[in-house]
């Protein structure tokens, strides 16, 4: 199974392709603030949201007709992504 990109992750590489994104890492370094800390921290965030939906969706959607790939979000979040952010 291929590997998808979250849309978060999908944003990160298009700024990094800017000639803005090193200038913004600098500055942000220079005032004290560690951006790869809070891109860090939203992307967890957006790994739970992504599990959590799973969780959601597959408890809900359940009716005994099609068995499931994953028995969690976190399964279908490593299987989907690639297991990012562990």
């Amino acid at each position: 199974m291929e590997t998808k990109q979250t849309a978060f992750d999908w944003l990160i590489s298009q700024l990094q392709k800017t000639r803005n994104y090193q200038r913004v890492i600098n500055e942000a370094n220079e005032s004290g603030s560690t951006v790869m800390d809070v891109i860090e921290q939203a992307k967890e965030m957006e790994k739970e949201q992504i599990e959590t939906a799973w969780d959601d969706g597959n408890i809900l959607g359940r009716n005994g007709l099609v068995e499931e790939e994953y028995n969690t979000g976190s399964q279908y979040y490593k299987q989907t992504y690639g297991g990012k952010n562990e």
